[in-house]
């Protein structure tokens, strides 16, 4: 009976549909993504206090960053499956019909948080570093939509696997049962490594010599180690048809996995996921950025040194509201590597903290 009850519950649970209001239906992968959303806010007001910034900034910065993410996945998503578009383009709107990508939303995010964060004045590396928590609470969270809506799992698996092996509790094992094959359950293997992303950065953070933008780029390098080696899992890749030594390369990097896991397939005559490659490109842009930042001077002002903003009365007349729940977090920010113009254009609001930190400031601003 008691085993009756809980596959009733899971039957309730697992109903993407959570309630209906009139003909509206609400779903649970948005509750979850608007909770996501919504820890993350939380995660950046209470840092940007304790830089003396508003709330209002971050709710503001959230509301353009969320409508930017969703239209930067679609647009993503659409550009790598052009072919299933062209033909039927009212299609490319019906975005509840699928087809999103969680970079591309990055990207969205991004553009909007430079064009916001500089029309207030504040160097955008700085409010890139204190947004990078809520990220990746973000991701971390809203995975958990996936399962939810039994989507983005891995390759088949048999049962035993899930519980003797991974030794995984029984209501992830029983919804990992999909139309009588079970498979690998992606979303929480990316949920964890989030999990310790998230503690890594608040470690991370509380460092003397962290420097600014660090704490932004170190995330999407985590972000993107996890991301590469669970692609590898995964039967709905974004794919194409790549160079035999790329394709050698990639499967080189993720062989560490085979000993345990077996890679996802992939569709016929196509070798290189999408997710992959531009994993490793992140990860390589981003140490370089780091390097480059520190030995060319760029990377002068520390996470710890007090945020000022070039405008006065920043924050003043904010509409932030409660639709600050959304889909996404916003406050990203490009991970490619600073360059000498970049900064140029960040001298008003670098120098300005500069001149209040001192010179090597240390963490005993945290409370």
């Amino acid at each position: 009976m008691e085993r009756g009850l809980f596959m009733h519950f899971m039957h309730f649970l697992l109903n993407p549909i959570a309630f209906s209001l009139g003909a509206i239906k609400v779903h649970w992968y948005g509750i979850i993504l608007g909770t996501g959303a919504l820890v993350g806010l939380l995660l950046a007001v209470r840092e940007g206090k304790r830089f003396k910034i508003v709330p209002d900034f971050f709710m503001d910065l959230l509301l353009i960053g969320v409508p930017s993410a969703i239209i930067g996945a679609r647009i993503y998503y659409v550009a790598f499956k052009w072919e299933d578009y062209r033909d039927n383009l009212s299609e490319i709107f019906m975005i509840w019909h699928g087809g999103i990508a969680i970079y591309g939303a990055l990207i969205g995010a991004i553009i909007a948080a430079i064009i916001y964060v500089r029309s207030k004045g504040y160097m955008f590396w700085r409010i890139a570093d204190i947004c990078a928590p809520g990220l990746i609470v973000g991701q971390m969270i809203g995975r958990w939509g996936n399962f939810m809506n039994q989507e983005a799992h891995g390759g088949p698996v048999t049962e035993e696997f899930l519980r003797g092996t991974l030794h995984l509790p029984n209501f992830i094992v029983d919804a990992m049962l999909i139309n009588g094959q079970y498979y690998h359950p992606t979303f929480l293997y990316e949920s964890l490594w989030n999990l310790l992303g998230l503690l890594f950065l608040f470690w991370l953070r509380r460092r003397p010599g962290l420097r600014a933008g660090e704490l932004f780029i170190s995330y999407f390098i985590w972000y993107s180690v996890g991301r590469f080696f669970v692609e590898g899992l995964r039967t709905d890749s974004l794919c194409f048809a790549g160079p035999d030594w790329l394709a050698g390369l990639m499967q080189a990097l993720w062989s560490p996995m085979s000993l345990v896991f077996e890679p996802g397939a992939m569709p016929e005559g196509e070798n290189v996921r999408i997710s992959q490659l531009l994993a490793v490109l992140i990860v390589i842009v981003g140490l370089l950025a780091i390097w480059i930042r520190r030995a060319k001077g760029y990377a002068n002002v520390r996470y710890a040194d007090p945020i000022v903003s070039s405008k006065a009365n920043v924050g003043e007349g904010a509409t932030g509201t409660a639709l600050a729940t959304g889909a996404a977090v916003g406050g990203t920010g490009a991970i490619a590597g600073d360059s000498a113009g970049t900064d140029e254009a960040d001298k008003d609001a670098d120098a300005a903290a500069g001149a209040e930190a001192s010179g090597n400031a240390d963490d005993s601003a945290d409370k």
